[in-house]
């Protein structure tokens, strides 16, 4: 009876002592942003940015098996605070070195867990880790976000769902839909990243990094509509083939849990970005700060470049002696075109194999013909796979194309990120890496830092790119394209795949499978090198319409994929953006507009001083709206103090080569 008693004590003194709330504090180290954290029964954390409250008081709890909940009635056993200044160099990305500042807060609780808080000038982060001996299960992951009013958000539902009956399979492609909080759209989840707009200017964008052996994170509206909470795929246990042309792989029945995983671990990173000027979420490196430095040592042969690609202009080549198609002439036509014009790369898409098994080759393409082709002309090749046919034997298959002389693989119809899926995406880019390919993931839910840790990987799609606007006449492109470098862009590069040489207006744009057209004018089009991230641009037009306009073509094939150094001019979430960057002594400079004309003006002051430059400049011609097509062409005198007003066009464009 005595010891029942004690214990019964003990239980009350520990309860007691778990539930007394506890405060913890962490400001930015510019004093711009403060997270207070709090610990009672439950942890959470409230984010401000001067005297603006960003995030209300917002929950985080990790469950695990045997219901045990990482976050409920917590012991905090110390608490530890660290200053961190550091630099690290990012060689294939829009900037050669990042500065990574913040100030950081380490909770370490009772039963094996830690909470990891870093709090930046331009954003906060947490992290759970856990130091378990064996083995856990993860059943669940609270993730929750709380606001104090009804904002406006601008949300990417999963709409085109692969299966209707499970809406975590997707092709994480999806224009934003401007919507208050308490308006999430019914019947669907939303995927990250999206944008809430405060009603002082202020704007904030949630990320997630570091996505390893763990699934992606959805969100919904909370119970009370004032906010939302998260979302998880289980894991798959059983699949079946279905989907376009039967190369998905559907989920018949999942587990009960999202991973088993090692007990030991860093969890995924859930991140805010706050802004105060909409220009600066276009340059901005958080999920490059949260994530992993590279597990390749040698990165000296992973070569970014630009890609003459095959299948949005439907192999349409003519004014040629032979049948164009999925065949050996008509390739090394597109390496002709690609080794004139300076392009690294051309991507063979489907059709130049079985699409069920990429070992067995068209019988029209002569594979190794091609290798041999491309490297006299210095060209390399890219192959497409869809994920389930690499997915057969990814050693095998990827030791032989890269024995055959194949430099990489554009891997398609992945359309998953539960933990599985995201294991194997892993598991391909190192063994890639093992053999010297470089990757392009299409189909692919958003980058997470991954591109950081194998820097092989140089694209993601997980955006609703041109491929997927040749046929859309009533999606508002030119609005989209102003909305996804504040928003998509933030998370990584975007296999967006520009350079539609046949552009049209609102009214006169139509869809065409064999001729397909861009919404906005050839300067919108022109820009979009410069403003999209992608250490690997797709040039997605035919090499005869980029033949037909040689001086774009000649401006296309002058921008690099990789960059030094990058400015975010101005820009306006939706409506505009300009931005210029750097490689080596040359500055490259791209702006675009919405469907509204409007006039910018384009401060040098990025410039060096004291010295004067020679721009050469793509603008809207007069007659750009209603000929789409129309641009002049100059050049120009330029220095640090100069400002240049310019007039673009309804979707129209501006861009520059400055040097």
């Amino acid at each position: 009876m005595k010891n029942t008693f004690v214990l019964f004590c003990l239980i009350i003194v520990n309860l007691s002592f778990s539930q007394k709330k506890q405060d913890f504090t962490v400001t930015s180290p510019g004093g711009k942003i403060s997270v207070l954290v709090s610990v009672n029964d439950k942890i959470s954390w409230t984010i401000s940015s001067g005297k603006d409250l960003i995030l209300a008081p917002s929950e985080m709890s990790l469950t695990l098996d045997q219901n045990e909940v990482l976050g409920k009635n917590p012991v905090v056993i110390n608490s530890k605070k660290e200053s961190v200044n550091i630099s690290f160099e990012t060689p294939l990305y829009k900037k050669k070195t990042i500065q990574n500042n913040y100030n950081q807060l380490i909770l370490n609780f009772k039963n094996d867990f830690s909470i990891e808080y870093r709090v930046f000038d331009d954003g906060a982060a947490y992290r759970f880790s856990t130091k378990k001996k064996k083995d856990i299960t993860v059943k669940w992951e609270n993730v929750s976000l709380n606001f104090d009013q009804d904002y406006s958000t601008l949300m990417p539902y999963v709409r085109d769902l692969r299966n209707p009956k499970d809406p975590y399979i997707s092709s994480f492609e999806a224009h934003y839909e401007n919507k208050k909080i308490s308006e999430f759209a019914k019947d669907t989840l939303a995927f990250l990243p999206f944008l809430i707009d405060y009603k002082n200017h202020k704007k904030a964008v949630f990320l997630e990094a570091n996505l390893e052996d763990y699934p992606g994170l959805f969100v919904t509206n909370n119970s009370s509509k004032s906010g939302f909470e998260s979302r998880f795929s289980k894991y798959p246990t059983k699949e079946t083939n279905g989907g376009f042309n039967n190369i998905n792989r559907l989920i018949s029945e999942r587990a009960d849990y999202l991973v088993k995983t090692k007990g030991t671990r860093n969890f995924p990173w859930r991140a805010i970005v706050i802004a105060e000027n909409d220009a600066d979420l276009a340059n901005n490196d958080m999920v490059q700060k949260l994530s992993e430095p590279s597990r390749i040592k040698d990165i000296s042969w992973i070569k970014p470049g630009k890609v003459a690609w095959d299948w949005w202009n439907d192999w349409n080549i003519y004014n040629i002696d032979f049948k164009a198609g999925i065949n050996t002439q008509t390739y090394k036509y597109y390496i002709d075109f690609a080794s004139k014009n300076k392009v690294e790369y051309v991507v063979l898409d489907e059709g130049w194999s079985l699409e069920e098994d990429i070992m067995k080759h068209n019988p029209n393409v002569d594979l190794e013909a091609l290798i041999a082709y491309g490297k006299e002309k210095n060209v390399g090749l890219i192959l497409w796979s869809s994920w389930m046919a690499l997915t057969k034997n990814t050693d095998g298959i990827l030791k032989n194309y890269a024995d055959l002389g194949i430099k990489g693989f554009k891997v398609d119809f992945l359309d998953r990120d539960d933990a599985k899926m995201v294991n194997s995406v892993y598991d391909i880019s190192q063994k890639a890496a093992n053999h010297k390919l470089i990757l392009d993931f299409h189909g692919m839910y958003k980058p997470t830092g991954i591109q950081r840790t194998f820097p092989n990987i140089l694209n993601f799609e997980g955006v609703k790119g041109l491929e997927n606007n040749k046929w859309t006449p009533n999606d508002d492109v030119p609005l989209y394209d102003c909305t996804i470098p504040f928003i998509r862009m933030m998370a990584g590069p975007m296999d967006y795949t520009p350079g539609a040489m046949r552009n049209a207006t609102k009214s006169e744009f139509r869809p065409s499978h064999s001729t397909p057209m861009s919404q906005g004018t050839r300067c919108h089009q022109l820009a979009l090198y410069t403003i999209f991230e992608a250490p690997l641009q797709m040039m997605a037009d035919s090499p005869t319409a980029f033949m037909k306009e040689q001086e774009s073509t000649d401006f296309i094939a002058k921008v690099p994929t990789t960059f030094d150094e990058t400015v975010a001019l101005d820009g306006e979430v939706g409506k505009f953006v300009s931005i210029a960057r750097k490689k080596g002594n040359t500055w490259y400079l791209g702006a675009i507009t919405n469907w509204d004309s409007r006039d910018i003006t384009i401060d040098f002051s990025f410039l060096e001083k004291g010295k004067k430059f020679q721009a050469e400049v793509f603008s809207d011609g007069l007659n750009a709206d209603k000929a789409a097509v129309d641009y002049k062409r100059e050049i120009i005198t330029v220095d640090s103090n100069s400002k240049i007003k310019y007039r673009l066009a309804n979707g129209g464009g501006l861009a520059m080569i400055i040097r």
